[in-house]
């Protein structure tokens, strides 16, 4: 690592502080954390468990599904385990290129679940404005193809963010990052050249992944309510609802945190530091969490599997 007017030429070692003016209280912030990755983990485990071991569930709705679970358990285990090095045994130190292979981790994954939740959008379309030919659109063939596209565009969307960093910028500031993890605006605002070039391709693959994934599923969303209130019998109208519910909630959740974290992070200049920071971990660590939990809920096939699995234990 070579300093030059003050600056560091492309140091080979960052400083990952945690959340900036909570340090004294960061031990317990990682106690609730923890926690909830605990149960991410156990929640999307059962939930992969139920639905490899059902065939019955094995139809477009519940294999999305299944790749829901998986990217969440990947998107938690990105940052969690390194934001609790840092928070409990004071071990904030990452190489370089450690932590641009993370940063790009994090935003494959991301993109790959806006692409599922996309993908989940549209089986709900078909199955209830074209049921007849559901079977026949979504089949185990397409459904595959699916997953393999979305992986590879969200992966090669985030790579050109980690050229952007290694080749362009060679000169930083600081090599203390005022973050938790390897965000990407976190690592470019270090740097002491022009960054613009970094913050236009941010955006841009902030809007053709998750916006157009957002407009597509409002569509799909206008023409299923359509659809739905079209219905002449009320008890018809609440059973096509219901089917929904559960991926209403996640897309919210999913999406709200989304945009308020990243709009927050870039134009909220009068927010203290350490609000942008919770929220951009609670935004990768609370949909891992609540996914599960409310297909658990709202959904009575995988309700039936859970009780059929804890009963049998029990009484055995």
């Amino acid at each position: 690592m070579f300093t030059f007017n003050g600056t560091v030429f492309m140091p080979s070692v960052l400083t990952l502080i945690g959340i900036p003016g909570l340090e004294s209280i960061q031990f317990w912030i990682g106690i609730p954390f923890c926690a909830m990755y605990i149960i991410a983990l156990l929640g999307n485990s059962l939930l992969l468990v139920i639905i490899k071991s059902q065939s019955s569930l094995h139809e477009p709705m519940y294999l999305f599904l299944a790749m829901l679970g998986a990217t969440d358990m990947v998107l938690s285990t990105c940052i969690l385990p390194k934001m609790l090095g840092i928070f409990w045994f004071h071990l904030p130190e990452i190489y370089f290129d450690v932590c641009l292979f993370q940063m790009w981790l994090i935003h494959t994954f991301q993109g790959i679940e806006s692409g599922i939740l996309l993908a989940m959008a549209l089986d709900r379309y078909v199955a209830i404005c074209d049921p007849l030919r559901h079977a026949t659109i979504f089949t185990h063939e397409l459904i595959t193809q699916i997953g393999v596209g979305v992986t590879l565009t969200a992966a090669l969307l985030a790579v050109p963010c980690l050229i952007l960093i290694k080749c362009r910028l060679k000169y930083y500031r600081t090599t203390v990052v005022s973050h938790s993890y390897c965000e990407h605006m976190a690592i470019v605002k270090l740097a002491a050249e022009d960054i613009r070039i970094n913050k236009i391709y941010g955006l841009f693959v902030a809007f053709s992944i998750l916006g157009c994934d957002i407009i597509f599923i409002t569509l799909s969303y206008i023409r299923i309510f359509i659809t739905v209130f079209s219905l002449p019998q009320k008890e018809a109208r609440l059973k096509a609802f219901n089917t929904c519910i559960a991926h209403i909630c996640v897309f919210l959740e999913f999406y709200l945190l989304g945009f308020f974290s990243f709009f927050i992070h870039r134009f909220g200049f009068h927010i203290p530091p350490y609000i942008h920071i919770l929220l951009s971990n609670i935004y990768l660590l609370v949909p891992p969490l609540l996914n599960p939990i409310v297909y658990g809920v709202k959904t009575k096939q995988i309700q039936n599997q859970v009780y059929k699995i804890f009963h049998s234990k029990f009484a055995s």
